[in-house]
């Protein structure tokens, strides 16, 4: 599944992502880079999140993010994120991004694209929040993949990389949480506010594919 022999990148639709830039200075760091990994203890849980890159034709490289549908008693009920979910027993916590992206989206890793690559383990700071240990992976598909969402999702929509570099998409944000509001870092794009573990999931990511 991952990039290497025999990945499932050989045809041109999917495999012209990498020539890009962007994503060619991206899978160098992520193939070089020494990944931070945290154990989950005792108790904990893994799972796994994808950044999904494609780049159609004259058009920027854009990345996926979806809405969460609003469930009872889920602490991530309507938030922005990234398609994903918990480990299942038996599984690599590589299978387990390719399974969530595929029923969440329809976009199949395995078979149109391909994972780049892992960044740093993330997980929640509050004790609010499940214990959770979040593996975020890099793929690819191609630029006309169609996406069929799951009754977990509520929306998804394609964000430009670049457009989450622009000096107003950064902005602190007074939000109300379990304990009272608080002042949070978020990404803005089109009217939608990004916060929390996704806030610095795409922190991490966009430090790995700065020209600097």
């Amino acid at each position: 599944m991952s990039l290497g022999a025999g990945n499932p990148l050989g045809d041109d639709s999917a495999a012209s992502v990498l020539v890009r830039p962007l994503v060619a200075r991206l899978l160098e760091r992520l193939q070089t880079r020494a990944t931070v990994e945290i154990e989950t203890g005792a108790e904990g849980r893994r799972a796994a999140v994808a950044l999904v890159l494609r780049a159609r034709e004259r058009e920027p490289v854009e990345l996926l993010m979806i809405k969460r549908a609003t469930y009872a008693g889920d602490p991530w009920s309507g938030h922005f994120a990234l398609p994903g979910g918990r480990q299942e027993p038996g599984e690599t916590i590589e299978q387990t991004v390719v399974r969530e992206t595929r029923e969440e989206t329809a976009l199949d890793l395995s078979r149109n694209g391909a994972i780049l690559g892992r960044l740093d383990d993330v997980q929640p700071r509050t004790v609010a929040l499940p214990r959770l240990v979040i593996t975020p992976f890099v793929g690819v598909v191609a630029g006309d993949a169609a996406l069929t969402l799951s009754d977990e999702v509520a929306e998804a929509f394609w964000i430009p990389v670049d457009a989450l570099r622009a000096p107003e998409a950064t902005r602190e944000v007074v939000l109300e949480m379990t304990g009272g509001p608080r002042r949070m870092p978020t990404f803005q794009h089109g009217g939608r506010t990004i916060w929390g573990l996704t806030e610095r999931i795409l922190r991490q990511f966009l430090a790995l594919t700065s020209t600097e």
